[in-house]
């Protein structure tokens, strides 16, 4: 995470947001994950590591490796696995719908958050098969 969060005043509560430092971020123009109140999000994690694309051709291990990487940011704002509300997962074919299902279970199966996954037709890097977005609730601050 950038060491410096950037927070801003919303209706008398405090909203944190956190970069990874990620390639696209600054690019682009988001954060990696806000936390608003109660409400924590991460954007969408793929399994982009240092700048590369981590586990070419195995959708589980990207969908394992994006979901650490969507949990390391929730942590960062005081969120753990089992605040996880609700799951979002896009996968560049049906075909990687079990292995990114079972993944996600391997993770989420005790605390059952809602969950997506849609079929897109392609993700920013040719390379990635899955990305996934995370959504926490917490008490508020």
């Amino acid at each position: 995470m950038t060491a410096e969060p950037v927070r801003t005043s919303v209706d008398a509560g405090v909203v944190t947001r956190l970069g990874s430092g990620g390639p696209w971020e600054a690019l682009y123009g988001y954060s990696r994950v806000v936390r608003a109140g109660s409400l924590a999000i991460t954007a969408g994690c793929t399994s982009t590591v240092d700048g590369r694309v981590a586990h070419a051709g195995d959708a589980a291990a990207q969908t394992a490796q994006a979901i650490r990487i969507g949990l390391d940011a929730l942590a960062e704002v005081g969120a753990g696995p089992g605040d996880v509300v609700r799951t979002r997962m896009y996968v560049t074919d049906r075909i990687y719908a079990d292995e990114v299902g079972r993944a996600h279970n391997a993770v989420f199966g005790p605390v059952r958050p809602v969950a997506t996954m849609v079929v897109v037709a392609g993700l920013i890097d040719p390379d990635l098969l899955v990305e996934v977005e995370l959504e926490a609730y917490l008490p508020e601050r």
